[in-house]
C-alpha cells in the first residue's frame, strides 16, 4: 500500500507520534482536531520504560529531557498548610527522582512531538469526523465543518471520549469504567512561590489535590479534584459548567484550595474529566483502528497513559509498515502484539487505587482490611519494563 493516506483523529501526544512513524514509513498522512489549534494546559505525564526506547529512536529524547519539570520534590500538609512530611527522593506525580523516566508537561510534550512529525503532516484544527463510512476499499469520513474526504485508513486518538470510537464502534457506555475520581487541571501564577517542587493536601472526605511549579517557577499546574462512586452526567464541552461542579465540591477545602479555585475562573487552559478506562474486546474494525486513551485508556491512575501512547503509535506504524500496508494484518499484530502490556498497565491503575485504600483503612486503625487490600499489589517497575519494543 504505497502512498496510503491515514487520517489520524486527535493532535494530543498519540496522534502525533503516530504521525511521525507513519510519514516515515511512506504514508500520507492527515491529523484533525477539534480544537482551535495545540491544546494549553494539561497534567504533569510520563515518559516511562519502553517510551523514552521510542523517544530515542524518534531523536526527541534530549528535547524531552530538557523540557523535564526538574522536581526536587514534594510536601503533603494538612488543612493549615502545615507540612506532614516531605519527600525529596519521589514525588506524587512522577514518582522515583532517581529513575531514568521523563516527568514533562503535557502541552510541552505534545508541541515537541508535532515539531518532529514535521511539514508532511497535514493538519486540519477546529474540525472533527461527523460520519465514517467504510467500504472493502477505503473510509469515507464527513467532517463536521462540511468537507467530505476519503482515506485508505482511519486511527482514533482521541482520547477518552473518542468521537471516531463512538461513531465506529458504539456508544461510550459499551467501554468505559469509571474508577469514581473527578480531576480538574489548569495553570494559576506561582503565588506559593515554590522551586521546583510540589504540594499535595488530602481532603478528609476523599481527593484534595495539590500544584507542581512550571515555566521556570513562573506558574504553578494545579490539580484538584474529588471522590465520586456514581458517575457525574454533565456536558464534556461545557467548560464553565464543569468549573461550577468543581467549585461546589471543593467549597469548604482547606489550605489554599479557595485561592487556587479563584485562580480557576479566568483559567484558558482548564481541563476536567473523571479518572476511567476504556476495555474494549477489538481496537480495530474494518479500516479503523484505535490509538492510546480512545482504545484502552488506563486513567491517570496508572501513570502510564502517555507512555502506552507513544508505544502503541510505535507499534502500529510500524506493523503497518511490516505489513506492506495490509491492515487487516497489521492491525492484528498490533493488538497481539500490545494486548498483555496494555492490560497490566490498566491493572496498576487499580493496584494504585488499592494500595490509596490500603494506606486510609491503616491510618483509620484497620489493619485487616489494609492488609487484605494491600496483598498481591503488582510491582509498578516490573510493570512499565514489561515491554520491549522491536525493530521495524
Amino acid at each position: 500500500m504505497t502512498d496510503a493516506k491515514v487520517l489520524i483523529c486527535g493532535a494530543s501526544i498519540g496522534g502525533p507520534a503516530l504521525a511521525y512513524w507513519l510519514v516515515r514509513h511512506g504514508f500520507d498522512v492527515t491529523v484533525v482536531e477539534r480544537a482551535p489549534g495545540p491544546r494549553p494546559g494539561g497534567q504533569a505525564v510520563d515518559v516511562r520504560g519502553p517510551a523514552l526506547d521510542v523517544a530515542e529512536r524518534m531523536g526527541v529524547l534530549a528535547e524531552i529531557r530538557a523540557a523535564s519539570t526538574g522536581m526536587r520534590g514534594m510536601s503533603m500538609v494538612d488543612a493549615d498548610g502545615a507540612e506532614i512530611f516531605r519527600s525529596e527522593e519521589h514525588t506524587l506525580s512522577g514518582g522515583d527522582l532517581a529513575s531514568p523516566d521523563v516527568e514533562v508537561l503535557r502541552d510541552d510534550l505534545a508541541a515537541i512531538l508535532m515539531r518532529a512529525a514535521g511539514g508532511e503532516v497535514e493538519y486540519l484544527f477546529d474540525d472533527s469526523p461527523a460520519a465514517v463510512e467504510q467500504d472493502e476499499h477505503g473510509v469515507d469520513v464527513v467532517f463536521a465543518g462540511g468537507g467530505r474526504r476519503r482515506f485508505d485508513l482511519v486511527v482514533g486518538a482521541d482520547g477518552l471520549h473518542s468521537t471516531t470510537r463512538r461513531l465506529v464502534f458504539g456508544p461510550e457506555s459499551d467501554f468505559i469504567t469509571h474508577l469514581g475520581t473527578y480531576v480538574g487541571v489548569w495553570s494559576a501564577p506561582n503565588f506559593l512561590g515554590l522551586d521546583r517542587w510540589q504540594v499535595f493536601h488530602q481532603t478528609p472526605d476523599g481527593w484534595g489535590g495539590g500544584v507542581l511549579t512550571a515555566r521556570d517557577n513562573t506558574e504553578l499546574r494545579v490539580y484538584l479534584g474529588f471522590e465520586s462512586a456514581t458517575p457525574l452526567e454533565y456536558d464534556h464541552r461545557d467548560v464553565a459548567g464543569q468549573k461550577r461542579i468543581l467549585a461546589e465540591r471543593l467549597r469548604n477545602a482547606g489550605w489554599v484550595i479557595p485561592r487556587l479555585l479563584e485562580h480557576m475562573w479566568d483559567a484558558p487552559d482548564f481541563h476536567f474529566d473523571s479518572m476511567a478506562q476504556i476495555h474494549m474486546d477489538s481496537w480495530s474494525h474494518g479500516r479503523v483502528a484505535l490509538l492510546g486513551d480512545a482504545g484502552y485508556c488506563g486513567s491517570p491512575l496508572s501513570g502510564q497513559g502517555t507512555s502506552m501512547a507513544m508505544v502503541g503509535a510505535y507499534v502500529l506504524a510500524g506493523e503497518l509498515k511490516a505489513a506492506g500496508g495490509d491492515h487487516h494484518a497489521a492491525f492484528a499484530a498490533y493488538e497481539s502484539e500490545l494486548r498483555g502490556y496494555v492490560t497490566a498497565n490498566q491493572e496498576l491503575a487499580l493496584t494504585n487505587k488499592r494500595r490509596v485504600e490500603a494506606q486510609q483503612a491503616a491510618e483509620a486503625g484497620d489493619t485487616e482490611a489494609a492488609a487484605a487490600l494491600a496483598e498481591g499489589l503488582a510491582d509498578f517497575t516490573d510493570v512499565v519494563g514489561s515491554f520491549k519494543p522491536k525493530d521495524y
